[in-house]
């Protein structure tokens, strides 16, 4: 359970309709097997103990004694686990027969929770056996000698991770327009177990998937759903045993229907994500927790191996039609914030400056894009090279070919001369290459293009991406500024992506020479080009060599903006996800250098120019990021440091 993560894990049993003894049997066995592999949570299907189709049997006597027997024998096996169990029965109370989740743990029953919602379709007339939850008030039962609390308002919680409380529902109480676990919810409950048995038709598998991982974003929780399977009866249905396990909106796990049943699917939710998700949400209101009677119960802290998948690349989607929809989404977001931009400033022209590299090529695209929504003609875009010190012969001429194929008004403006003139009236020596002789080339360029933009009625587009400003990666009243910043919304590596998805669009349009420019600029290294070339003419300023690479750092940035996430915790995360690339020691090392310059470097971001939002993660002043621009990292860089 450090830092928030709790092993959870959902089980088909095979079992035999009406047999408690031989089913009790596959619970235990499968629950000393998650107690093997350090699972904490664990949830059985509906009516486990017996099969949900047992029919008419459930009346019998018989049957209700072989259960209670069952349940004794479940608890008597299972005294020495540490592990929470959720398991399904038929349960009699008050001449009424509910069905009912048993919540077990230590060899104690700590909890009986019956089902609200009674299908009275299909095969299977629940209405015919149960009273519904609503028919009996929340009280306590009697369960041999001990009174256990019985109802829906209550709550498993850990006293040692009390972010973390669990709650209740059963199989078709997810369909009523307001199911239980919204209730459940609101009071505060992070994971909701589902012990379901609903039968396989076509269709039903995706409806059951869609259904789970919207709860779990609505309630900003974990859901579990353990499904019926091998074993109950076929006579007029079919159960697959389809276990689901999500996190706010996002499927973790799942075992497909008619996969092999009598095993465990195993995977690690987030708790502390899921607190973190419900401080920062305002819509979220926890109205009922004094309406809930909470259970506790305690395990020790311990260290949980991750087998969830942890993506390298958290800005990038993994499915190949995702990430093509997610950068074309980009770039209409992002043209559209510009077209609204021009029109509302009345600006006659835009004008960018194009260096060869990443970000201003994407900016240049966007640019064309916006002029082309707005029918004017791209020669209404002025597109602006100024070589100077560090330029290279290949990134001059893929931003000329460039330029020249997309039709814009291209200049050239050599600025040699004037930061020449310019380190003679500051006095600074030329052979000098520290940050005034990087940074007086930035600004130059950057007054350069504003003197532009005024003498045409123009505005200069800004370049700079979320990356940089992550890393203060920007001189100053240089790069940093401009009119509007089209790529700010957008970090480093999904840049490449979307350039590369504009790169196979212009191949698809028969424009091979503007497809051929651009995957050279994603084939050169990111640089500033303001430190002199290597004697071969190639760049000699690498920016990842400088600050680190744009993967590590876009993890880092990710993780620490959406969830704030503890530099320990990225450490972890970065060691799962970046560990076969990166060795424990390049990864501790930009992770210092990630936390010292983001905060260090928050002055650069408190004054940045306008620009369009196109993703849950940004730094916008304006919205998405508040923060101080003296605020004091030190306990983020002690516990960086102490890795």
């Amino acid at each position: 359970m450090k830092h928030g993560f709790v092993k959870v894990a959902v089980a088909t049993p095979t079992i035999k309709v009406a047999d408690p003894s031989h089913n009790v049997t596959q619970l235990i066995r499968l629950t000393s097997q998650a107690d093997d592999a350090g699972v904490q949570v664990l949830v059985f299907p509906e009516l486990s103990l017996c099969g949900y189709t047992a029919g008419d049997l459930l009346f019998s006597q018989k049957l209700l004694h072989g259960v209670k027997t069952a349940l004794v024998a479940f608890l008597s096996a299972t005294k020495e686990k540490k592990i929470l169990t959720v398991l399904g029965l038929p349960w009699e109370k008050d001449d009424k027969l509910y069905n009912a989740a048993a919540i077990c743990f230590a060899g104690e029953l700590l909890a009986v929770i019956p089902k609200t919602a009674l299908p009275n379709y299909g095969a299977f007339s629940e209405g015919r056996y149960f009273a519904s939850a609503e028919d009996s008030s929340p009280d306590e039962i009697d369960f041999n000698g001990t009174p256990v609390p019985f109802g829906t308002d209550l709550l498993l919680s850990y006293t040692t991770l009390p972010s973390l409380k669990i709650a209740v529902e059963i199989g078709e109480d997810l369909t009523l327009p307001c199911p239980p676990s919204s209730y459940h919810a609101t009071a505060g409950a992070t994971l909701i177990c589902n012990l379901c048995a609903t039968p396989e038709i076509v269709g039903a598998a995706e409806k059951r998937r869609q259904a789970v991982t919207a709860q779990s974003l609505r309630t900003l929780s974990a859901y579990m759903v353990a499904s019926a399977g091998d074993g109950e009866s076929t006579t007029d249905t079919v159960f697959g045993g389809h276990n689901l396990i999500a996190e706010c909106g996002t499927l973790l796990a799942e075992q497909k229907p008619f996969a092999e049943n009598g095993s465990l699917l195993i995977t690690e939710i987030d708790v502390e994500r899921l607190s973190y998700e419900r401080r920062r949400n305002n819509t979220y209101k926890a109205s009922m927790a004094g309406e809930y009677r909470l259970i506790p119960f305690s395990l020790p802290i311990t260290e949980v191996a991750l087998t969830r998948a942890v993506n390298p690349n958290p800005f990038v989607p993994v499915d190949p039609a995702a990430l093509k929809d997610r950068c074309e989404q980009i770039l209409s977001i992002a043209a559209h914030g510009l077209k609204t931009r021009i029109q509302r400033a009345y600006a006659k022209k835009i004008v960018v400056g194009i260096s060869g590299g990443l970000d201003s090529t994407l900016a240049l695209l966007t640019m064309v894009r916006a002029m082309d929504l707005l029918a004017r003609p791209r020669t209404d875009i002025i597109a602006v090279t100024m070589p100077c010190f560090g330029t290279t012969k290949r990134t001059k001429n893929n931003a000329t070919v460039l330029c020249e194929e997309l039709g814009v008004d291209f200049r050239c403006v050599d600025i040699f001369e004037a930061v020449n003139v310019h380190f003679k009236d500051i006095g600074h020596d030329p052979e000098s290459h520290n940050v005034t002789y990087e940074n007086a080339q930035a600004r130059e360029r950057t007054q350069v293009l504003m003197d532009i933009a005024n003498e045409c009625g123009g505005m200069v587009i800004g370049t700079g991406d979320l990356s940089e400003l992550a890393l203060g990666w920007a001189t100053y009243n240089g790069d940093h500024m401009s009119m509007y910043g089209v790529n700010a919304d957008i970090p480093k590596t999904l840049i490449r992506h979307v350039v590369a998805y504009c790169a196979t669009a212009e191949e698809n349009q028969g424009h091979k020479k503007a497809a051929a420019a651009l995957r050279d600029i994603l084939d050169t290294p990111v640089s500033p080009e303001l430190l002199p070339a290597t004697k071969d003419g190639s760049i000699a300023q690498k920016t990842e060599d400088l600050v680190g690479p744009y993967e590590i750092h876009d993890f880092y940035l990710y993780y620490t903006l959406r969830f704030g996430f503890s530099p320990e915790k990225l450490y972890r995360l970065a060691q799962v996800a970046l560990g076969n690339t990166y060795d424990e020691a390049t990864l501790k090392k930009w992770l210092n250098t990630f936390v010292r310059r983001f905060f260090s470097q928050q002055f650069k971001r408190s004054c940045l120019p306008d620009g369009p939002k196109v993703g849950s993660v940004g730094l916008s002043p304006r919205g998405d990021w508040k923060m101080p621009s003296d605020a004091s990292a030190a306990l983020w860089i002690e516990e960086a440091e102490n890795l």
